[in-house]
């Protein structure tokens, strides 16, 4: 990912589709998170593009050292048109060619820029596709982001300390089965998870 700039809109907006149509009686509904309802998860996204939008910025403080599981996420009454909001100004942060270069700080962790956009981006496709499967509904994630989030699992899966780390064990898949599957195995999840 050194060097390379990913615009990060086309799998934000994705995600923004996705949560737009999260109906009220799904918020409780499990999730492939098996900590997270979709409220849960809804909550880790928007707190998790916070963050990273603090960190695309350089802005590092409050959100910046807020480990992910330091309280369960949730959302608030207002979730609807902070969640779209929040994930414009991200990608916004993350435009910044400077975003990418020196280091920065997210979740409590100091890292280089690159890393951080490349981490960004398989949290936007892993939770995408999370919340697709809560919700029964169809998921195509963008190529680009898709692309980095695979190189990203793919340089941690043989991580000897992977389960205590934000990833699972990885779930075993055909080495010919579409990427999008490598990529959810990958996170130590089961690509044929359903509710």
């Amino acid at each position: 990912m050194t060097g390379t700039i990913l615009d990060l809109e086309p799998q934000a907006r994705i995600v923004a589709r996705l949560a737009a149509g999260v109906g009220d009686e799904q918020l409780t509904d499990p999730t492939p998170c098996s900590r997270y309802t979709a409220r849960n998860l809804l909550g880790h996204l928007l707190g998790l593009a916070a963050v990273f939008r603090d960190a695309g910025r350089k802005d590092l403080g409050v959100t910046s050292d807020i480990s992910p599981d330091a309280v369960t996420p949730d959302i608030g009454p207002g979730w609807r048109e902070e969640l779209p909001r929040v994930l414009d100004e991200l990608v916004e942060a993350w435009r910044d060619p400077a975003a990418w270069t020196g280091e920065t700080r997210a979740g409590g962790v100091t890292l280089p820029g690159a890393v951080a956009g490349a981490v960004v981006a398989n949290e936007l496709v892993v939770h995408g596709w999370d919340l697709a499967r809560a919700t029964g509904r169809e998921y195509e994630p963008d190529p680009a982001a898709l692309e980095a989030s695979y190189g990203l699992l793919l340089a941690a899966a043989d991580d000897s300390n992977r389960a205590d780390g934000p990833f699972g064990p990885v779930v075993p898949v055909p080495a010919d089965a579409p990427l999008l599957d490598r990529v959810i195995g990958l996170s130590g999840r089961d690509p044929g998870w359903k509710p």
